[in-house]
């Protein structure tokens, strides 16, 4: 299982990146693992200020539909236009897989996400 040491992570197996002032947003490799073939993410939430642990939209697998939940409040900038083919979660979820890019209220609240091994612990239980 990949899990790069200079990303922060969630409870909801997402990861977070900070560029600057905007995180970037992802499922981890143990998420899309286990989630199986991912065919769709739906998004419509760009320009939307969401609150810490709210759903800013759903990813479809062949197995099931889980919510992507905003691992920070703040407004949302971008949505990866480039996951209409959705097999890039699969394929590269740390990188061409990214799923949002957005604007944090307080980056102290990326900052208190898990690291690596707080995340390693986690998936290991």
């Amino acid at each position: 299982m990949n899990i790069p040491a200079n990303l922060k992570y969630t409870q909801d197996d997402e990861w977070v990146r900070m560029e600057g002032d905007v995180a970037i947003v992802g499922i981890t490799d143990y998420a899309q693992h286990e989630l199986g073939d991912i065919v769709f993410v739906d998004v419509d939430c760009e320009g939307e200020t969401i609150e810490a642990g709210e759903p800013f939209g759903s990813i479809e697998a062949v197995k099931t539909v889980a919510d992507l939940l905003m691992p920070a409040t703040g407004e949302v900038v971008e949505f990866n236009s480039a996951l209409e083919d959705a097999s890039s979660i699969n394929n590269d979820p740390y990188g061409e897989g990214w799923i949002i890019k957005f604007k944090p209220a307080n980056v102290a609240d990326i900052e208190g996400l898990m690291d690596a091994a707080a995340y390693t612990a986690k998936i290991n239980g």
